[in-house]
Order: C-alpha cells, then structure tokens, then sequence
C-alpha cells in the first residue's frame, strides 16, 4: 500500500513540476507577473526575472549602450515594415469587406425567411379567422370557454363583439402585407 502511495506522491509532484511558470518578470508597476509566455516587448531585459527552463537573470538595469541598440531601430527595416503593414491594411481591408458583404447577405437571407414565416403566418390567421366568422354568420347557436373554462353560450352580444374581433384579424391578415 505504501508503496503505490509513493507511485501517486512521485507522479503529482512530476507533473506539478509543468504547471509552473516558466517567464517571471517586473511590469511596469513593478509587480511580479508569472507566465507560460514570454513577456511582452515593452518589458525591458531587465526586468525579466527568470526565463524557460529555470535560467535566472540578474534584475540589473540594462546598460546605456543595451538601450540605445533596443529603442533605436534602423531607418531601412522601419521603411519596410510600414510598406508592409499597408499591404497588410489592404489585405485586412479586402478582409473586412468580404466579411461585411457575408454578414449583410446572411441577414438578407434571415429577413428572407422571417418574412416567408411572417406570411405564413398571417395566411393561416386569415384562413381560421374566415372560417370563424361564417360559423359566426350562420346564426347557429356558438359555445364559447370563459375566464373560468367553462363552456357557456354567445348571447347576441358576445356574437356581435366575436363578430367585430374576427373582422379586425380578416382586415390586418387577409389583405396586402404592411
């Protein structure tokens, strides 16, 4: 028993060992941040506290001659990359664009199908309230369920106020669409 303990003891501490950062370094507030991932560019050399594999380097400030190389980049690589970050915004562009005409025929097509719902809808409304009012119309006696559910039947005016309510739905369904 002991030992398949020891096993489990041994296996947790192994892979314990990964989960530990690997970069530390000081931001610009001078907090220590831990992370699987380098630090970003603005983070000075100096301030990088320990980097992949448990390599330490020291917390000194960068010399004079280490800042000018890093904060001074070449006059010719700086004309390249703004040639290539505006081929880069054409591209993104272009991007952009084909993604705004997919969205807007995407929402065409919604409204599409929302309408054709709509007008089914509105169909099948008409349809029952037609055949409502001719029973309505046909002077039979109509049972209709109360608040209460309970069946009762339509004096003459329930019938009338059945009547002008059914004329209200045939009037907004049945004729052109709004």
């Amino acid at each position: 028993m002991k030992m398949y303990q020891l096993v489990i003891l041994a296996c947790a501490c192994t892979w314990s060992v990964g989960v530990q950062a690997q970069w530390q370094w000081l931001d610009k507030d001078g907090r220590k941040v831990f992370s699987d991932l380098a630090p970003p560019p603005e983070i000075p050399q100096g301030s990088i506290l320990k980097q992949p594999g448990g390599q330490r380097t020291p917390a000194s400030a960068p010399s004079p001659a280490q800042t000018a190389q890093t904060t001074e980049p070449p006059a010719a690589p700086l004309a390249a990359s703004k040639a290539a970050a505006a081929g880069t915004d054409k591209e993104l562009q272009q991007r952009k664009a084909q993604i705004e005409a997919k969205a807007e025929a995407e929402d065409a097509a919604r409204k599409k199908i929302e309408d054709t719902k709509n007008a089914a809808r509105r169909a099948d409304n008409c349809s029952r309230a037609q055949r409502a009012k001719t029973t309505f119309e046909s002077g039979r006696p109509v049972r209709q369920t109360n608040d209460k559910g309970e069946l009762v039947w339509l004096d003459e005016a329930g019938r009338t106020a059945e009547l002008r309510r059914l004329q209200s739905i045939i009037a907004s369904d049945c004729g052109p669409k709004p």
